[in-house]
């Protein structure tokens, strides 16, 4: 199975946290994962691998709109139209939080809140480059 084509598979979980560098420290002594530094424009977004070359996830600094929130995991479920999800969402009692946007080179996404107040990522992954 592959989670980024895989419609209801959890394909990616993000860190969103003030210390990167300290959660990279941390998780890369834990589970022995590796980073691989790449420029967003408002810093680094440092992509998890794990094995040969799997990519895992991320870890990114909290964003300056967002100061003060906790440190928190993410997960993406991928989907095949995100704007279909997010409408399916709001109809179904929940709240589009964030989005529906574009990811530059990677796809759709947005990021869901349920009845209940928990939060959830889906994303519509780009067709791979030819």
């Amino acid at each position: 199975m592959d989670p980024f084509q895989t419609v209801g598979a959890v394909s990616w979980t993000e860190l969103t946290t003030p210390d990167p560098a300290a959660a990279q420290a941390f998780y890369g002594a834990l589970f022995g994962w590796r980073f691989q530094a790449m420029d967003m424009g408002q810093g680094a977004y440092h992509v998890i691998k794990v094995g040969e070359d799997s990519s895992i996830g991320g870890i990114m600094a909290t964003p300056p709109e967002a100061k003060g929130m906790p440190p928190m995991w993410g997960a993406y479920v991928t989907v095949a139209d995100c704007d279909a999800t997010a409408a399916k969402c709001t109809a179904l009692g929940g709240k589009v939080c964030v989005g529906p946007m574009d990811i530059p080179t990677v796809g759709r996404f947005a990021m869901l809140q349920d009845p209940q107040g928990a939060t959830i990522c889906c994303i519509a992954y780009s067709p791979p480059a030819a």
